[in-house]
């Protein structure tokens, strides 16, 4: 029986994303007091193609069926560890929305986590600095946290580093309000 077991387990780790082993990220997330912020999951291609518009998911990247599944895992770890997040916040890109309902199933559109290119450098500003109040005020929250789903390109703004595809941060301010990485989910899919 225990070989069977082995067996079984094996398989399951093997589908199961990279970070499902995170002992610390998952104490961290159960604490509260945090953000984890996912870059969407795979959505090949770089930029959206010329004309794209918001809502109209025929005019931008969208997922592939390896980020389809990717986004479930994520969101089958969350459930199997008993974490529920107090709030799931995505940006309006559907390759956002997309990873956001398949790994959690509701999601609250904010526009702070759009995409900042070709954007107004007020309005990018504008939304790092509604991004940071929102990481401090979660922050003081502790047994709450929240998922934010968004871009390589707001996470980097954010806090000064680069995220692999369906990577997620596990996000907190410092007193100052800076955004502390304090742990890093890295992607199954990548």
């Amino acid at each position: 029986m225990l070989q069977r077991r082995s067996l079984l387990g094996a398989g399951l780790s093997a589908t199961w994303p990279a970070w499902a082993t995170h002992p610390q990220a998952r104490d961290l997330i159960h604490s509260g007091g945090v953000v984890v912020a996912f870059r969407h999951a795979l959505a090949p291609g770089t930029f959206d193609p010329p004309g794209f518009r918001i809502g109209d998911c025929r005019t931008q990247r969208n997922l592939s069926e390896e980020g389809r599944a990717q986004a479930r895992r994520m969101g089958h770890w969350f459930q199997a560890q008993a974490l529920v997040p107090a709030q799931v916040r995505s940006s309006p890109w559907c390759r956002c929305l997309d990873t956001a309902r398949l790994a959690f199933g509701t999601t609250q559109v904010w526009a702070a986590l759009g995409s900042p290119q070709g954007a107004a450098d007020a309005t990018n500003e504008a939304h790092l600095g509604e991004l940071r109040q929102v990481l401090a005020d979660v922050s003081g929250q502790p047994g709450r946290f929240e998922v934010w789903v968004t871009h390589m390109f707001v996470l980097s703004a954010l806090v000064g580093s680069d995220t692999a595809v369906g990577e997620g941060l596990v996000l907190r301010a410092d007193a100052a309000g800076v955004p502390l990485v304090l742990d890093r989910l890295p992607s199954g899919a990548v």
